[in-house]
């Protein structure tokens, strides 16, 4: 099976999230998307997070009718911070056969990839899709490579995409950017302002009826 890893802090899960991996999903012909709420993100202030399970309801809530679409509590149930290498190994080590995976992300974090806890080993591991992101330039291909490891791969312009030695591939993908972030709905919320149509219904009956983000 073809199945994209899509995981984020989903705080909370809206509209661009869940347009962004229906289009990913068709684009590459993926049998299955799971949606992997972070526990403890490395790279963000976890005091403007609420609980992983508040996340993980709202998510499940959100995807339920589209059955391309599930979500895991791998990250939520592992203690400490969320690192992606370890929750690749698991699908991979917990699948039989191993699934063809595709680690989804947006373009602003794959250019701090070489941040993150062993990025290098990742290549060896599953394929990467790149998607354009609301608020940052579209960025070429060739200029969100790690500049340390390019070597270790081969473009090809056919499929604008980059081969790594181990044949996993590295793509980049434009999808609709829908001026929607989760930032842009806790503020909303803080101050007042409404969140209709800028996620699904269930989410936004969820917020209001756990007074969540009030604070």
């Amino acid at each position: 099976m073809k199945i994209g890893l899509f995981g984020g802090t989903f705080n909370p899960v809206h509209f661009g999230h869940l347009r962004a991996a229906e289009e990913i999903r068709e684009s590459f012909s993926l049998d299955k998307i799971i949606f992997i709420p972070l526990n403890l993100p490395p790279h963000k202030n976890i005091n403007d997070i609420i609980s992983s399970h508040h996340r993980f309801t709202m998510l499940e809530n959100a995807t339920k009718e589209n059955s391309t679409f599930s979500v895991s509590k791998i990250e939520m149930e592992r203690s400490g911070k969320s690192y992606s290498i370890e929750t690749i190994k698991y699908f991979l080590k917990n699948s039989n056969p191993p699934p063809e995976l595709f680690f989804i992300l947006g373009v602003d974090a794959f250019l701090d990839i070489t941040t993150w806890e062993k990025y290098d080993k990742l290549f060896y591991l599953c394929n990467f899709i790149v998607m354009s992101r609301s608020g940052y330039p579209e960025v070429p291909l060739e200029k969100i490579l790690p500049e340390d490891i390019s070597r270790d791969f081969t473009y090809l312009e056919n499929m604008n995409s980059y081969i790594h030695v181990s044949k996993h591939a590295v793509h980049y993908t434009k999808i609709s950017l829908l001026d929607i972030s989760s930032t842009k709905i806790r503020s909303n919320i803080k101050s007042g302002k409404s969140i209709k149509y800028l996620l699904s219904e269930v989410a936004e009956d969820y917020i209001k009826q756990n007074k969540l983000y009030k604070t």
